[in-house]
């Protein structure tokens, strides 16, 4: 019986097997992590939903602005992670009976919200879930025209 000796596969092709093993362990290790990630993230999409109470305000200011630039209470900036201190996030200014405080918002609602107008949110702690007119109509949804759609906008002169 011949057996061909270990030596016989040329090294180019025992380093691509490495480097593929090494991707596919990669990958698997990348996919238990994203869904452990998701399902933390559902929990606490849902606790938020628990906990949200139905607040008027009337809104003053709306920006996207850096959390640390945002006015937000100090523990709050204290439990965001360092990455995410310099990302912008929506920051929404409403008076909300004598107070004016800074809300962070759901960037989906962000441009739904009106300035300058009454409006009742779903609040919890310093978040705004959802939004609704205060005085019977439903708030409408201003759709953002992308940059091709206003150059085109602008030479058929509509």
């Amino acid at each position: 019986m011949i057996t061909a000796p270990i030596t016989a596969i040329s090294t180019m092709t025992m380093v691509m097997l490495i480097v593929l093993a090494v991707l596919v362990v990669a990958l698997i290790v990348v996919t238990i992590w994203g869904n452990r990630q998701q399902k933390k993230s559902e929990e606490a999409q849902k606790k938020l939903v628990e906990a949200a109470q139905p607040v008027t305000m009337l809104v003053i200011d709306k920006k996207r602005m850096k959390i640390s630039e945002a006015n937000l209470p100090k523990v709050v900036i204290d439990n965001v992670p360092k990455m995410m201190r310099r990302s912008k996030v929506p920051i929404v200014k409403a008076k909300v009976g004598p107070q004016i405080r800074s809300f962070m918002c759901d960037a989906s609602i962000f441009d739904s919200i009106p300035v300058k107008k009454e409006i009742k949110a779903m609040v919890g702690g310093i978040y705004i879930t959802s939004v609704k007119g205060i005085h019977g109509g439903s708030l409408n949804q201003v759709e953002k025209k992308s940059f091709w759609q206003r150059m085109k906008s602008r030479v058929t002169g509509r």
